[in-house]
């Protein structure tokens, strides 16, 4: 055993450690966060705007900081953007985080001093999390990659700019560099398919260890090793040991990369956002990954399907329910507060509390009063990547409202190595798991309101294509699994030619 993954052993006990004691009162925890962030932003113009001098408990910050997302905060964040000082939080950001929103253009996503070693703590616990349990470490001693942004920063009126994976990329630990891969000026390299080349290039002669990135672009990657090695990736790299993954469910593409690796590999989930770095997997044996209560994050949970009322409850973690979709409010130590992430999660465990990534509040299929959400969608998927051994690369759904013919039906566009000849044997697997889990899902066929869904083939890239002409090809970006409306499906179907 090496001396680094002696230490790393050593480490990882001391942090589950801290981890079992702050997981274990989670009211005491989120509770004395809340007052820190209260005494903290009180002299902000935020906190006097909204009484945070008064606020005693969670009642009352609910009553006075109402739920918010980034356009309803905008006037709040433009002040932060335009270099003004002490707005949300103490003093000015240490970098924006800068993402692309659907509505509000770029967002500039604030990172502060106290928030930003919350990041770095997170993903390295994680790992930690998987020795502690395993006893396995030796991949600490090998090369590691992850697949990001560009590292390369922009100034916005004195402060850092840049994609967060590209933030985080500066902060790498210094016992990690001389491991970690691509280089410098690969990682820097704007265009994601050459970006791609060139890693592939770097990392084929290397000790691979530990590969990590959002599952269709290290899929990307996997395939241009295969076709510049000619093996599979688990011949290339026989010490490729963990898979760290993050923004999707793995499940759908979790057979292609066996198939591309030719063995399996264990894989850690984690739930990292510009907003914050919120959960990760802490077990193997166990669904859903852990919600960090001590790391600079105050929860509150909205239940889905009373999201859109006047005045839905706000709920504590300690009150939540096992199984029930909730919309995640954030309030943090980078100044955001009753902040509306957009995603809906589930819980899976109460003790300690872990989550799924159920969808997104904003993605969901709903044009027949349906509700089917993304969690849905990728279960029934599940099920029938099982039961037809299928290998699928990316899909996603969306309603045919106005068909040519027949009853109105949702369209899965699928792209997959290969489908088999009796689709309709597929599309029925899917509808019947659907409707297992969505009984409103239920009643519309049974009511002849809707008819069975249809998979509609796509040719192999189409996804990629889309992307790269949407200018989000690579990075952290990603499909949505299914949209209300008809924009990317028809998109997509005009790249079939």
């Amino acid at each position: 055993m090496s001396l680094k993954s002696f230490a790393a052993k050593l480490l990882a006990k001391k942090v589950k450690r801290d981890i079992n004691r702050w997981s274990a009162a989670p009211r005491q925890y989120q509770m004395k966060l809340l007052k820190n962030l209260l005494e903290s932003a009180k002299g902000t113009a935020f906190g006097r705007d909204h009484d945070f001098e008064n606020i005693q408990d969670h009642r009352e910050f609910a009553a006075k900081v109402p739920v918010r997302d980034y356009e309803a905060l905008r006037t709040y964040v433009d002040r932060v953007v335009a270099g003004e000082a002490d707005v949300l939080w103490p003093g000015k950001p240490l970098y924006f985080a800068k993402t692309s929103g659907t509505t509000s253009g770029a967002k500039y996503i604030p990172i502060t001093k106290v928030s930003m070693p919350e990041h770095i703590k997170a993903a390295r616990n994680a790992i930690l999390c998987y020795i502690a349990e395993t006893g396995k470490a030796d991949f600490v001693d090998g090369k590691m990659i992850f697949l990001q942004g560009s590292p390369e920063m922009a100034t916005k009126n004195g402060i850092q700019t840049g994609r967060l994976s590209g933030i985080v990329a500066h902060y790498v630990p210094s016992y990690l560099q001389k491991n970690r891969m691509p280089s410098w000026e690969t990682n820097c390299i704007d265009d994601w398919e050459t970006k791609v080349d060139a890693i592939v290039a770097e990392t084929l002669p290397e000790d691979m260890r530990i590969i990590s990135g959002i599952p269709s672009w290290v899929q990307m990657y996997f395939e241009r090793l295969i076709a510049k090695g000619g093996k599979p990736v688990g011949e290339l790299f026989p010490n490729f040991k963990l898979f760290i993954y993050g923004g999707v469910n793995f499940a759908p593409y979790k057979a292609r990369f066996e198939e591309l690796i030719g063995r399996k590999v264990p894989s850690i989930e984690l739930y990292p956002a510009s907003e914050g770095f919120f959960a990760y997997q802490d077990s193997q044996d166990q669904q859903g990954m852990l919600l960090l209560l001590n790391a600079g994050i105050f929860y509150e949970f909205i239940k889905a399907e009373e999201f859109f009322e006047d005045n839905p409850k706000r709920i504590p973690v300690w009150e939540v329910e096992l199984g029930v979709n909730y919309v995640m409010i954030i309030s943090t130590t980078a100044g955001l507060w009753g902040y509306n992430l957009g995603d809906t999660v589930q819980f899976t465990s109460l003790k300690p509390y872990r989550v799924i990534v159920s969808g997104r509040i904003k993605h969901f299929i709903s044009a027949f009063g349906e509700h089917v959400i993304g969690k849905e969608v990728e279960q029934a998927m599940k099920v029938a990547i099982d039961t037809f051994d299928l290998k699928i690369n990316e899909f996603t759904v969306a309603p045919q409202i106005n068909p040519d013919s027949g009853l109105p039906y949702h369209e899965w566009l699928v792209e997959a190595e290969a489908l088999p000849e009796d689709l309709n044997a597929v599309a029925h697997c899917l509808d019947q798991e659907l409707q297992a889990q969505n009984t409103y899902y239920a009643d519309l066929l049974e009511g002849s309101i809707l008819r069975t869904l249809v998979i509609t083939p796509l040719k192999p890239g189409s996804f990629n294509a889309h992307m790269k002409h949407e200018g989000k090809l690579g990075g952290q970006n990603k499909i949505p699994r299914l949209s209300n409306d008809r924009k990317i499906a028809d998109a997509l179907l005009r790249l079939q030619g």
